[in-house]
């Protein structure tokens, strides 16, 4: 009887073996390799600032702003009003001018008449030099009388120059006057300060009653068409990976939707202190953008789609592989780039092999274990 118990033992302890052995196995969570389209980004943030600011000066200095024609906020059309600065003294200067070119005019009137009469004696002139030289050669005339009428010829050819000379300076005198109202109708049409192109007005200057000056800040500051973009900041080692026309997701302060923009310009020159290079993005017209708004961007730098495992995966350039029987082997990897948890796999694992989910976990190269999947160990 004693035999058979002790038999008896030994058989269920042989039954129970290869149970015992399953259930001690470390429970290790496992994820499947996949394939899947991942989204390389990088993350930038900075200010809304105008794509192009235009200063607008007044042309004419000394006058006093009269009458202003925009406001801040305003969208102005090129060519729009947005000051007009005092006439009075150019008028009066202009005046002054009319006046001076009717006097201008009179001298001119004058010299005409003096040329006239300079040529009409020196022609009488040199038609008596010219019957007394008959004259002489008749002996009818005295050598002397000749003499005398040759040289008045030659005085009145004299007064004929001098007189065109006198016409020329009335002449001219009367082109310097002209110039000079031109200047001053030109300078009466810069009175009105106007928009060189349309856009949004973000700042003015200038105040009523005010002495305008080019020196310092200008009268206003248009955004050219209004157009915003984000001027934001790049890690210096993204720089390279970023190329105008690259698609950006944006959220921007204040503003509840997020937007679509995209990559203009990356700047060529970095941040000495900082490290940072700067990327332009051109924002879509948007009720509620304001120069000065922080936004966040994720610029897109690549698309994949491959085969994709969890970041947390893989450790110094490997991941962990389990097979079918439970065994661990390490296997070296390529990574691509990363979208969230997962990362892309150029090389080294096949679809559907299953990798420990955590590279931490403790387990290593040989060890044999029973494999959970991710979705199990989070229902779990």
């Amino acid at each position: 009887m004693l035999t058979k118990l002790r038999g008896a033992l030994a058989a269920l302890t042989i039954l129970t073996a290869p149970a015992l052995a399953e259930v001690s196995l470390p429970a290790i969570t496992v994820a499947p390799v996949t394939e899947s389209e991942l989204v390389g980004r990088v993350l930038a943030s900075g200010l809304v600032e105008p794509e192009e600011r235009v200063h607008v000066a007044p042309q004419i200095e000394g006058q006093a702003v009269e009458e202003l024609g925009a406001e801040l906020g305003d969208f102005v059309e090129q060519g729009q009003m947005l000051a007009r600065l005092s006439v009075s003294a150019l008028d009066l200067q202009r005046s002054q001018l009319v006046a001076s070119r009717a006097s201008a005019e009179a001298s001119v009137a004058q010299a005409k008449a003096s040329v006239t009469d300079a040529r009409a004696a020196a022609e009488e002139a040199e038609r008596v030099a010219v019957r007394t030289e008959d004259l002489r050669r008749r002996g009818t005339a005295t050598q002397a009388a000749l003499d005398q009428a040759q040289a008045n010829a030659i005085s009145a050819r004299a007064r004929v120059t001098a007189a065109e000379q006198g016409l020329a300076v009335a002449r001219a005198q009367l082109g310097v006057i002209d110039a000079q109202i031109a200047d001053v109708d030109l300078r009466l049409e810069r009175t009105r300060v106007v928009a060189p192109v349309a856009g949004l007005v973000i700042e003015r200057n200038a105040r009523q009653g005010a002495i305008a000056t080019a020196a310092g800040a200008p009268m206003f500051v248009i955004a050219r068409g209004g157009r915003m973009e984000l001027h934001a900041d790049v890690a210096e080692a993204d720089l390279a990976r970023i190329a105008p026309g690259q698609p950006v997701g944006l959220r921007l302060a204040g503003l509840a939707q997020p937007l679509e923009g995209r990559v203009r310009m990356v700047e060529p020159t970095i941040d000495l202190q900082s490290r940072l290079g700067r990327v332009r993005i051109t924002l879509p017209a948007t009720e509620g953008l304001k120069p000065g708004l922080f936004g966040e961007a994720e610029i897109e730098v690549a698309r994949e789609t491959g085969l994709t495992v969890p970041v947390t995966a893989v450790a110094n350039g490997s991941v962990l592989k389990v097979d079918g029987a439970g065994m661990v082997s390490r296997v070296a990897v390529e990574t691509g780039i990363r979208d969230g948890g997962r990362v892309t796999i150029t090389g080294g694992l096949a679809p559907g092999d299953r990798i420990v989910a955590r590279a931490g976990a403790f387990v290593r190269p040989g060890d044999q274990v029973n494999p959970v999947a991710a979705e199990t160990a989070m229902a779990n």
